[in-house]
């Protein structure tokens, strides 16, 4: 037995105030009380120790009988630990028989909380004493704190997140910084860049303490533009704590040494992803050298018990990431280890087969889930798009062969793209054509093609196919004259390489141009021409794409063949499962029965339609099908919310290009005159406010849904509820426990449906869990008992 054992007795007083996590600490109390073995997880630096203090001092009424710290950091025998806990709990040594035998008969009748702090580094030593001590002393519950879990049966996990951004974290930054310079205070010149700074560190509270360290001589703004190096920067920590907890790479090198060299080699290659990963990317990028992909599950799963990468949810399938400081660690020992270049290409060659499937099956089923997973990587996919210029050579200026002679040496030197992975960002940017055009992306999509078009200029068929997907993005944007003259040199290039497949987008795209200029007829003859060249090809799903906008032209027309086309269009769509453009077919129907007088289909085919929109992020189709469907409950008579909508589509559109149509002028100048006749000019103009609030498609079309229905008032409440209907039958299902899963096959939704509304619920009660949703739901909105 050592001669000192480095533990403490009683609670220390704490030296600092403590900020925040009063949920966590309800929480804790509330699972310490369903269980006797609770251990805190979660990364280094994110104030585990603390939180356990906390807890066990609101506790101590609970445990009559003592509430005792064991602190085992400093413990480097792992035979050493029951030791550490009879000088904690005071038991004498008489050197008569084993330590743990006298622990337990000390403990054995006792209503006593444990606090076993630091136990990563003794994990098995740790679990084994735990379970002794559990098993011989019923009224014992301990408490334990560890970067890893301690994995024994009977075990709770409780993994502590960082703090919350901004509120906890600038409280803390306010606070420790307010220590030592008394005159520091976040005014609202210095808000906006304090809450980057607390951001970009991740809300761990180290790393937020010793950032108010450096706040003694650097402002916020220059303590964020120094961040670069976070490292080097933050340093300095109390000098009474582990030499681990003193600088932020103290903190995360004591994590990696703990790892096995296998866990070590999957973390510094997770870092080559951005901002989150699924695990199919995960086994396809990082395996190689050192272990196999069918090994990439059970070596993530390690990191995440060792609170190296966390888990999240997303679509129903689990997610993970790497807090920003573990990545920038790992990011730096894999460019240490050579492998950086080789493991970019190996990201950028997963996310290129990812968009060109997503591409490549579009005009089918599971369109919703392809662009939530598309969204969910867009960082992935920037990071991807950026490879080539990662990957470059620089030669010395004027020299394309590298001769390498010494007087060179001092020309200036420029970059060089590899040809193939300029073409191979090229053709991402274009198998991503409807993450850009149909998701949202529009404006980033046209840069990107701006850019890679630059970047690579060869004559090849990747650059044929690129220049009519970047058509497309600028004749959504209004930016026909671009679009003409890269869909000109996209046949040109056909042409040259013989390449018919473009034939078919040259003739559609040719005729979006002619409808975005008003000319219909002639937009007509090239959408058909399309539609043949997709069914000559065997390509019948893809015809789809031109034809809903013939039957719009046709509308445009006066042409009574509109509902025909539509109604084909709306067939070809259900029997291939594809949802996106058999919705805009549904409202181009919906039109054109309403034109010929029939209303309660025009308007049943349109919320039809607005109802499968409502599961995409269309800001291109969106509104004009909300267009068309606002001229229809104007004409019903529902002057009011028509005007909200039509403020809705004015924030929806503004700056937008042209939508073919609006070119129904007399529809649109008809509606406005009825509802400034029924609502007056500024009963007019305070609709139209109110409506351009919903700004984004979702809520657009959630209110037109939610109010159609006429039971848009929600549930009976005791005060008025900020969620639509259905957004609170789903709080009630969370309320009762239900998974975001279990709840959408009770509310016959998809489960991407399910997880949105969920988003929306946490959004606008400004919740960050599901069980602030739960306790909402109890005390606002459950219907009261008799």
């Amino acid at each position: 037995m050592t001669n000192v054992i480095p533990a403490t007795g009683n609670l220390p007083a704490a030296l600092t105030g403590f900020v925040g996590r009063r949920r966590e600490i309800d929480e804790i109390r509330r699972l310490l009380g369903a269980g006797r073995l609770l251990t805190l997880t979660g990364v280094g630096g994110v104030g585990k120790t603390r939180l356990a203090l906390e807890v066990a001092e609101a506790s101590r009424k609970a445990f009559p009988d003592g509430v005792w710290l064991v602190d085992l950091g400093a413990v480097g025998d792992p035979s050493a630990d029951a030791d550490a806990v009879a000088v904690a709990v005071r038991v004498p040594d008489p050197g008569a028989g084993p330590v743990l035998d006298q622990l337990t008969e000390r403990l054995a009748r006792h209503r006593a909380l444990i606090v076993l702090d630091n136990c990563e580094h003794l994990i098995d030593a740790s679990a084994g004493l735990a379970k002794a001590l559990l098993s011989a002393c019923r009224e014992l519950r301990i408490l334990a704190t560890s970067r890893r879990t301690l994995g024994i049966t009977g075990e709770h996990v409780f993994t502590v997140p960082p703090l919350s951004v901004p509120d906890e974290a600038l409280e803390l930054l306010q606070d420790r910084t307010t220590a030592i310079r008394p005159d520091f205070r976040i005014t609202g010149a210095d808000r906006d860049r304090a809450i980057q700074l607390c951001a970009d560190l991740d809300g761990l509270p180290l790393a937020i303490e010793l950032a108010a360290n450096r706040l003694r001589i650097l402002t916020v703004e220059q303590l964020v533009d120094r961040l670069k190096d976070r490292f080097a920067l933050l340093t300095g920590g109390c000098r009474s704590t582990p030499p681990r907890l003193r600088t932020l790479r103290g903190m995360i090198e004591w994590s990696h040494e703990l790892c096995t060299p296998a866990e070590r080699l999957l973390w510094r290659r997770l870092s080559v992803f951005a901002d989150g990963f699924a695990l199919d990317a995960a086994e396809y990028v990082c395996a190689g050298d050192g272990f196999g992909r069918h090994e990439v599950v059970d070596l993530l799963d390690r990191l995440v018990t060792q609170s190296v990468v966390f888990t999240c949810e997303h679509d129903g399938l689990p997610r993970y990431r790497l807090l920003q400081t573990v990545r920038e660690y790992g990011r730096a020992r894999l460019a240490e280890s050579g492998e950086e270049q080789g493991l970019l290409r190996r990201h950028r060659d997963f996310f290129l087969a990812l968009a060109e499937d997503t591409a490549a099956g579009w005009f089918g089923p599971g369109q919703e889930e392809a662009l939530a997973r598309l969204r969910t990587e867009h960082a992935n996919l920037r990071l991807a798009l950026d490879f080539p210029g990662m990957a470059c050579t620089t030669v010395p200026e004027h020299d394309q062969a590298g001769s390498g002679h010494p007087q060179e040496r001092d020309r200036p030197e420029r970059s060089v793209l590899d040809p193939a992975d300029a073409q191979a960002a090229l053709r991402l940017a274009s198998a991503l054509r409807f993450h850009w055009c149909a998701d949202g992306f529009l404006g980033e999509g046209r840069r990107q093609f701006d850019r890679l078009l630059a970047a690579a200029p060869e004559p090849t068929p990747v650059r044929a196919r690129a220049l009519w997907a970047a058509a497309w993005a600028a004749q959504l944007q209004g930016d026909l004259d671009t679009a003409d003259r890269w869909l000109d040199e996209a046949e040109e290039l056909s042409e040259r390489l013989d390449d018919p497949s473009v034939q078919p987008y040259l003739l559609g795209f040719r005729g979006a141009s002619a409808a975005f200029r008003g000319r219909m007829q002639e937009a007509v003859s090239r959408y058909e021409e399309a539609v043949a060249a997709h069914t000559a090809a065997g390509d019948v799903a893809e015809g789809l794409f031109w034809l809903f906008q013939i039957a719009i032209a046709q509308a445009l027309l006066g042409d009574p063949r509109s509902a025909e086309t539509s109604r084909r269009a709306v067939e070809i769509a259900q029997a291939h499962g594809e949802r996106l453009y058999g919705s805009y077919s549904m409202w181009a129907l919906g039109y054109a029965l309403w034109a010929r007088g029939d209303s309660e289909e025009g308007m049943r085919l349109t919320r039809a339609s607005l109802e499968i929109l409502h599961d995409f992020n269309d800001h291109a189709g969106t509104p004009s099908a909300l267009r068309v469907f606002t001229w229809i409950i104007a004409s019903r008579g529902e002057h009011e919310r028509a005007a909200q909508l039509l403020g809705a589509l004015h924030a929806l559109t503004r700056d937008k290009g042209v939508c073919p149509v609006s070119l129904l002028g007399e529809h649109g100048a008809r509606c406005e005159e009825a509802l400034i006749a029924a609502l007056g000019p500024d009963g007019y103009e305070k609709a139209l406010a109110k409506g351009g609030r919903r700004d984004s498609p979702a809520p657009a079309i959630a209110f037109a849904l939610e109010t159609d229905t006429g039971t848009g008032q929600g549930a009976p409440a005791t005060a008025p509820s900020p969620l639509t209907r259905r957004e609170e039958e789903m709080a009630s299902l969370v309320a009762k426990g239900m998974t975001n899963r279990q709840a959408a096959s009770s509310l016959g939704l998809s489960p991407r449906t399910a997880d949105r509304h969920v988003e929306n619920i946490l959004a606008k009660l400004g919740f960050n869990c599901r069980a602030q949703i739960a306790v909402w739901w109890a005390q606002n909105r459950a219907a009261p008992t008799a």
